[in-house]
Order: structure tokens, then sequence, then C-alpha cells
């Protein structure tokens, strides 16, 4: 059971790190830092959307942009982190 558990914890701190990659990569993007006719930028962005996107979209629908300012991969992260140390408190009294 507790190696299910760490693989989870690995699993959602790799999807947290996505996230972030994914926000750094739209604001280098947003500011013309890298230009995404580049292929391997491209791509990456392209993954990266792909990946990140279906758990953002309810909590887009749900919290609107605050001035341009994108808040929904702040929140999904704080949900993930809740969601993981919230496993390891109940899982120890299931076993």
């Amino acid at each position: 059971m507790t190696s299910l558990l760490l693989l989870i914890s690995a699993i959602i701190n790799i999807f947290i790190w996505l996230l972030i990659a994914n926000a750094i990569l739209s604001w280098l993007v947003a500011f013309n830092v890298v230009n995404t006719s580049n292929q391997f930028v491209s791509t990456v962005g392209n993954f990266l959307y792909r990946i990140t996107e279906p758990p953002l979209r309810p909590i887009r629908k749900v919290i609107p942009t605050m001035g341009g300012l994108d808040v929904s991969p702040v929140i999904l992260i704080l949900l993930l982190i809740f969601l993981r140390n919230l496993l390891f408190e109940y899982a120890p009294q299931m076993m």
C-alpha cells in the first residue's frame, strides 16, 4: 500500500511541475521571449497544453480570469497538494 501511495504522490508531483512549466511557457510566448514557430517550442507547448488543459478547463469555467491573469493553475496546484496530503493522512488508517 505504501508503494502505491508513493507512486500516486510522484504522479501528482510530476503533474504539478507540468502545470508550472505550462504557465512559464505561456508567459514566455506572451512576452515574445520564445517563438512558437520554432518546432521544438511548438511541440513542447502543444504537449503541455494537451496534458494540462483537461483538468484546468472546469476550473476556468467556474473562476474567470482576473484582469488577464489566469489563476486556474494556482488553484489546481493547491487542490493537488491538498489531495496528496489528504491521501497520506487517511491511507494509513485504511491499512
